[in-house]
Parts: structure tokens; sequence; C-alpha cells
């Protein structure tokens, strides 16, 4: 379970240096960065998803979920300092991608 964790914690960091390499408005300082990102999103992801409730899990993900995700992106910036620059454009930009590659590889795989 431990190793499944991390694996998954580590995908989301490779996903998320991808997309700060891909697009504008949101930039990762380094792999420790992501990862430490990645916690973070998790973690705030979580916290919005109990106080919200199911409706907006990677799962159901809607206009609300995709909403949710690029605010979840954005206050990121806030906690860790790793993540250098996020903006409007680029928290939505983010979860889009970060959308279309959980479509594509299931969230029990990460």
């Amino acid at each position: 379970m431990i190793v499944g964790t991390l694996i998954r914690f580590v995908v989301s960091a490779l996903v998320l240096l991808l997309v700060s390499w891909l697009l504008p408005g949101i930039t990762v300082s380094g792999f420790t960065g992501a990862l430490l990102a990645a916690v973070v999103i998790a973690v705030l992801g979580y916290v919005v998803e109990v106080l919200l409730g199911d409706k907006i899990s990677p799962q159901r993900r809607g206009i609300v979920g995709f909403i949710t995700s690029a605010v979840v992106i954005y206050l990121a910036q806030f906690i860790v300092p790793s993540f250098l620059s996020v903006n409007i454009v680029g928290a939505l930009l983010a979860a889009l991608v970060i959308g279309i590659i959980d479509a594509f590889v299931p969230t029990e795989l990460r």
C-alpha cells in the first residue's frame, strides 16, 4: 500500500513537470518541487472532496470538478514555495491537461 502511494505521487510529480514544461503560466522548480506540489495538491483535493462531497472526485469530474481542480492547483502555489508561478490561465490549462491524462491513465494506477 505504501509503495502504491509512493508510485502515485511520483507519477503525479512527473505529470506536473510535463505540464509545466508544455504550458505557459505554470512553473515547477525541479522534481523535488513537483513531488512536494503533488502531495499538497492531493491533500488540498482530499480536503475539498471531504467538504463538497464526491461530486467533484476525479471519477465524476464535470465542469465543477474541472474548476475545482484549477482552484486547487492555483491555491497550491501559496503553500508550496517551489511552485514558482501559477496564474489563472495556467491553472485552467493544467487542470485540463491533467484531466485528459487522467482519462487515459486511470486514477487507480497513479
